[in-house]
């Protein structure tokens, strides 16, 4: 098999990017590249996100999940402690998250660290879950060796019928982590592959160092 993808090009004119556009703190210039995205009615949901740990066997590892929170100290996303990227997460702490919106031309790629949040904050998300959501969170030992989909599925109608017309508990396997910015790079396409890309380093006295990096 084989497929020559060479002849593949675009042109990125949309926007540009300075240092001047970033104040003090980046996450304000997060904010607003988010908003302009989330604006879009061609964007489905702006807070997808491509996370990539250091698993176990030493491997790099990307998946997608979705960004639930950022605040100005940082990025929240909920999945199961259990699962291959809680794991890795607990042996290697330092991640990187990325958001790629095609639309806008833009990219965001943060490095950091991630932390366990408060169980009340988990436990005030769990909340505002719909009742499926909830128990599919219990049902799938998620990463692990499943014999069949309907094995699955026949799991969960069993917990539909033991929760019905029931308060749905969060398990303490699942909840939320905090990814502490070290670095943040904005990346804004431009014409003949000259890519803007800022990135901001914290610095050990909380200010933010901003440089221009080559594209």
């Amino acid at each position: 098999m084989e497929k020559d993808l060479g002849d593949y090009r675009k042109s990125y004119d949309k926007s540009t990017l300075t240092k001047d556009t970033i104040s003090d703190n980046p996450m304000q210039l997060f904010q607003k590249w988010f908003f302009e995205v989330e604006a879009l009615d061609s964007v489905d949901e702006a807070n997808i996100m491509t996370i990539s740990t250091i698993g176990l066997d030493g491997y790099p590892k990307n998946r997608i999940v979705l960004l639930k929170k950022y605040t100005y100290e940082g990025f929240i996303f909920y999945t199961n402690y259990k699962s291959e990227k809680g794991k890795a997460i607990a042996q290697n702490a330092n991640v990187c998250l990325s958001f790629f919106w095609h639309t806008m031309e833009r990219q965001v790629i943060i490095k950091g660290t991630a932390e366990k949040i408060p169980e009340n904050m988990s436990d005030g998300y769990f909340e505002s879950r719909p009742d499926g959501s909830k128990l599919g969170a219990i049902v799938s030992n998620q990463s692990q060796v499943v014999p069949s989909r309907e094995e699955l599925e026949e799991n969960l109608k069993q917990l539909e019928a033991e929760y019905e017309g029931k308060e749905i508990p969060r398990p303490k396997y699942w909840g939320g982590y905090l990814v502490r910015p070290i670095s943040i790079e904005f990346w804004q396409g431009r014409p003949n592959r000259l890519h803007d890309r800022i990135r901001c380093s914290l610095q050990k006295d909380f200010n933010w160092k901003i440089e221009r990096l080559a594209p």
